[in-house]
């Protein structure tokens, strides 16, 4: 059994992470109040919609909790490891976090009008625009602040960049535990993988929709939320094409001893996701170490690892101990 001073040592080990994700969602909702650059407009463009396809509330159920929830069902249906569990909810709050908070300093930064800025400045009556030049925000009436204020928001999107990074996040997540590029090419697995793209794609086109951003703003927010979804998943798990992708990376552990137990059973057992990705490893060699990607030991973790695995070409991937699996012991 691990001791209680090696499993908080452990649980520390990961406390600037959580720390980082949640200073930057503090940084999101904070420059929500600022007052940012605001860029002239002109008072001909009249596009306007009243009503939100995605409002806010919606866009937090899509992005956050749609995915946790999908990724807790994936890990009871493939590993079923609360160290798998932490990793993910880790991972997807991550990608939201630096998702939001970039997009929020961008958006404060580049102070662009959104399409349905005339609606809500309430321009003065007879206002318009200069002869060689555009108008400014003291032509507006509006009285309350934070709608004004959101009208030079549009670049980027911010739904587009949550979406993308929630459902980006989950994309990746399912992509690993089906071994999306396993060299077999599943129609069925590459389907099921993007299949969170498509949902946060039609949110960030209604965007467009209600007039509340243009395709470039869009566009700018999508790329953004899809690369920190990718980053952030690269943080915790190895990468797509490596035989060992449904598993993410080991707990940070001290020198020698042991590591907390992470799985309580194989992939290769009897479930719905288990059944597509075992077929994926079977007959195949093992020859290279359990993570080449991972960060390097020291010499005491190195010669335990050794003594656990050693190299062999014909070893089952199902058979395999790993360094921090205890047979009698639950996991954490």
């Amino acid at each position: 059994m691990i001791s209680e001073r090696r499993r908080w040592k452990l649980v520390l080990s990961y406390a600037p992470d959580w720390l980082v994700c949640i200073v930057l969602a503090l940084v999101f909702y904070a420059l929500d109040y600022v007052d940012g650059f605001k860029r002239e407009f002109s008072l001909t463009d009249t596009s306007y919609a009243v009503h939100e396809r995605v409002p806010p509330v919606a866009l937090y159920m899509i992005c956050g909790v749609a995915p946790l929830v999908l990724q807790a069902v994936i890990n009871v249906l493939s590993v079923r490891s609360w160290w798998d569990l932490h990793t993910s909810l880790l991972g997807l709050l991550l990608s939201l976090s630096l998702a939001g908070g970039i997009t929020q300093f961008v958006k404060i930064t580049v102070g662009r009008p959104r399409p349905d800025l005339i609606a809500r400045c309430i321009p003065k009556a007879g206002a318009a625009d200069p002869p060689l030049g555009l108008s400014t925000a003291a032509v507006c009436t509006q009285t309350v602040k934070h709608i004004l204020q959101d009208g030079w928001r549009s670049f980027p999107s911010g739904h587009s960049s949550l979406s993308f990074a929630g459902l980006g996040f989950l994309s990746f997540y399912l992509a690993g535990k089906l071994h999306l590029f396993d060299n077999r090419g599943h129609t069925v697995k590459a389907w099921l993988s993007v299949t969170p793209l498509s949902g946060a794609a039609l949110v960030a086109i209604s965007r467009t929709m209600d007039y509340r951003h243009h395709w470039q703003d869009v566009l700018a927010g999508s790329l953004l939320g899809l690369a920190t979804a990718y980053f952030s998943y690269r943080q915790y798990y190895p990468p797509l094409h490596s035989q060992l992708c449904h598993e993410p990376y080991p707990p940070r552990s001290t020198r020698g001893g042991q590591t907390l137990p992470i799985h309580t059973r194989d992939v290769s057992d009897t479930s719905v996701l288990a059944g597509i990705a075992s077929n994926d490893r079977e007959m195949r060699p093992h020859t290279e170490r359990r993570y080449s990607d991972r960060p390097s030991m020291g010499d005491e973790e190195m010669a335990l690892e050794t003594a656990t695995h050693p190299t062999t070409s014909t070893e089952d991937s199902s058979a395999r101990k790993e360094p921090w699996r205890e047979p009698s012991h639950g996991s954490l």
